[in-house]
């Protein structure tokens, strides 16, 4: 008489093949062009500063020590600000992070339009690093929760080169309004554009399937959100789940996948400790510290020292911002289909950051001494651009070892140290130019400098990102959907061989 209880199992597969992410080509797709403008317009905030320098420090009467100390303030609370952010990513929507951090990029450049000084250039800088430590580690987040692990290649490279599309198109647009409108004028219009971009967002913007579900509480207002979106496009697509919501946290945890592992969670101490995580950072902490050195002082130094107009100026940091995005474009794609012919993480992912960095530093360290102005601007380019490929690999290697549910705080510890450079090199810079018998004795200083750290930064990279070893070190908590898994993938593909 109580047979008919043995039918019960087969409805436990039921409860867990729902919540299998189904992939959205055209949401996923609609979503990547957003985060790409986000982060165009994330760029361009920050070399807003640098491209108006000039102007700025001459109406000021400011000095390089003063203008690097404005410049490194936009890192004061970047990186803590990405770190707190991260772990709030755990309880909060990515819809909600991302707008948040939009309208805040808008307010943040208001002081300089009221007046002009250094406490309000210092101010404005702060608030807007603040608002966009988190930017990229974030859209990247909420971009992974859109795509299976094995389709992340381009996305990631796309998001990436919102970078190198906000210096390409900034460059000349922003030189255009400060030579023709002043250079409040750049400030105005990109506080604009933020409002325009969060509103939209607003409207559009979801959390997609793969990845963590959140806590009862940020699930419940993403569900609250859905409801209200009309077309219903985002209740499915919302936040990485349908049905588990009724059975409390332990139908959360099966919403990630049959595959996952019972425990899905690690000590945030064996996850940030293991190689590759920290291999990630210092990849990340070298491309970063020339990025940094790029925004406050490339602009500078093209103006002060080869002597070009602020038309040439723009055009060639265009041009290094578009061999940026060639490379943006064209390795991880390559990286992609690396890994699914049976190549290692290690060596697809891992090995082109550190060669990537230490490439950028050799060049860092040799072009002040070159005479030619081609193979100077050739190395030049090298220097500052070719370190791109880093910002989209190093998110890829940490993610392959880090548990769906705490990668959104991971991503953020990674970005927050590895652009910690962005509060040392400008003003390091700065006093290296004012303490120097020439601003050209100066200017190789720096570049020295900077190629020492980031020739260290890659070596270390190189070494130490080993993703299979970590990946089975760390245990069965790996995520399923990493790439590393013999799982199948969410959208019926072929695991990827380690």
């Amino acid at each position: 008489m109580v047979e008919p209880s043995t039918p019960a199992p087969p409805r436990e597969p039921a409860a867990t093949a729902p919540p299998r992410p189904v992939f959205d080509r055209r949401r996923a797709w609609l979503i990547t062009a957003l985060i790409v403008a986000f982060m165009l317009i994330n760029y361009a905030d920050k070399s807003v500063l640098g491209l108006a320098a000039v102007p700025i420090m001459d109406e000021l009467g400011i000095s390089n020590s003063t203008y690097g100390m404005i410049s490194s303030s936009f890192a004061l609370l970047f990186s803590l600000s990405g770190l707190i952010v991260g772990f709030v990513s755990a309880r909060v929507s990515s819809r909600v992070l991302l707008f948040t951090m939009a309208v805040v990029w808008a307010v943040a450049q208001l002081p300089v339009l009221i007046v002009a000084s250094v406490p309000a250039l210092v101010a404005g800088r702060v608030l807007l690093g603040a608002a966009e430590g988190p930017a990229a580690s974030m859209s990247m987040h909420a971009l992974y929760k859109w795509f299976p692990a094995n389709l992340r290649g381009l996305p990631s490279a796309l998001q990436i080169s919102g970078a190198a599309l906000g210096t390409l198109f900034a460059a000349p647009v922003v030189t255009w309004l400060i030579t023709g409108f002043g250079w409040r004028s750049a400030f105005l219009v990109l506080a604009v554009t933020s409002v325009v971009w969060s509103l939209v967002w607003w409207r559009v913007g979801h959390d997609g399937p793969y990845g963590e579900d959140r806590m009862p509480g940020a699930r419940d207002d993403a569900s609250r959100d859905r409801d209200r979106d009309r077309d219903g496009s985002g209740d499915r697509d919302g936040d990485g789940g349908g049905n588990p919501d009724r059975d409390g946290d332990r139908g959360r945890e099966r919403a990630l996948a049959p595959a996952s592992a019972p425990r899905d969670r690690l000590p945030y101490r064996r996850l940030l400790l293991n190689g590759t995580v920290l291999g990630s950072i210092a990849g990340a902490f070298g491309a970063s510290w020339a990025l940094a050195l790029s925004h406050a002082w490339l602009p500078v130094y093209l103006r002060t020292q080869l002597d070009l107009t602020p038309g040439a100026a723009a055009g060639l940091i265009s041009a290094i911002s578009g061999f940026s995005l060639v490379l943006l474009l064209s390795v991880p794609p390559l990286v992609d289909r690396l890994r699914r012919r049976g190549r290692s993480a290690r060596w697809s992912t891992g090995a082109p950051q550190g060669i990537a960095v230490v490439l950028a530093a050799v060049a860092m360290a040799t072009f002040p001494f070159v005479d030619g102005t081609a193979p100077h601007l050739v190395l030049l380019a090298l220097a500052f651009g070719g370190h791109a490929i880093v910002f989209p690999l190093h998110y890829m290697t940490a993610s392959a070892v880090v548990p769906p549910r705490q990668r959104g705080a991971v991503f953020g510890v990674v970005a927050a140290t590895g652009t910690l450079p962005g509060l040392v090199a400008p003003y390091l810079t700065g006093r290296l130019l004012d303490s120097a018998d020439s601003a050209g004795t100066g200017y190789t200083h720096a570049f020295l400098l900077s190629a020492a750290v980031m020739l260290v930064c890659g070596l270390l990279a190189l070494a130490a990102i080993r993703p299979e070893r970590d990946a089975r070190r760390l245990g069965p908590a790996v995520p399923a959907e990493s790439p590393l898994t013999n799982a199948p993938q969410a959208d019926g593909s072929k695991p990827l061989a380690q």
